[in-house]
């Protein structure tokens, strides 16, 4: 399939805990033969180094070798989140959907209050008005009621709300199994088939 017709999803990764949940769904996405626009927040970048040990470059062309080489895959492109002009800001060429992934709640604030300051709001703000699907995997404990007030006017918007809550009924042994759970529940949502976890069953346990 050439890249032209491959589906075509924008995954962002936010300066939230979880960084983990983003990495394995890029991984996920392209073994489902999905092109990705893949950006990067610099609360994200940071986050990213802490948790999992990766420090990308803040440079474009330096980041999309170190992505395209982590990830053994030419169908991701690296869009840095300045880069207002990028095509997914365009409702005339906006992606098949877009996943943010851990979306933190002050990212999640500034889609809710229809800003676009960065590429990053305006591809979610494009998704929105072009009726395109628009995931959030919330990263937040507890929260307040702003927080709340603002998932709530997303979700009345269209967005999709998928807070990062693994289960326990497929009885997972160790954190892969958790992570993939909260993958797979994301790829339910894009329509995109998965092994990640077992499908529930009466008597399964």
């Amino acid at each position: 399939m050439t890249d032209r017709l491959k589906r075509h999803y924008t995954v962002a990764l936010t300066g939230a805990s979880g960084s983990i949940y983003g990495i394995r769904l890029i991984q996920a996405l392209l073994q489902s033969d999905v092109r990705i626009s893949f950006l990067l927040t610099e609360a994200g970048r940071q986050v990213l180094r802490h948790e999992m040990g990766l420090e990308w470059a803040t440079d474009m062309d330096t980041r999309q070798a170190e992505v395209r080489a982590y990830f053994a895959a030419d169908a991701i492109e690296c869009l840095a989140v300045e880069e207002i002009g990028a095509t997914i800001a365009s409702g005339s060429a906006a992606a098949d959907g877009m996943v943010i992934v851990p979306c933190s709640m002050g990212t999640a604030g500034r889609i809710a209050a229809g800003l676009s300051g960065n590429l990053l709001e305006r591809a979610a703000d494009v998704a929105l008005k072009e009726r395109r699907p628009l995931i959030l995997v919330a990263r937040e404990t507890p929260l307040n009621s702003i927080h709340l007030e603002n998932l709530l006017r997303l979700s009345r918007a269209g967005a999709i709300i998928l807070p990062a809550m693994p289960a326990f009924y497929h009885m997972p042994a160790n954190l892969t199994d958790l992570v993939d759970f909260v993958v797979g529940k994301i790829m339910d949502q894009m329509q995109i088939p998965h092994d990640l976890f077992p499908a529930w069953a009466p008597g399964q346990a």
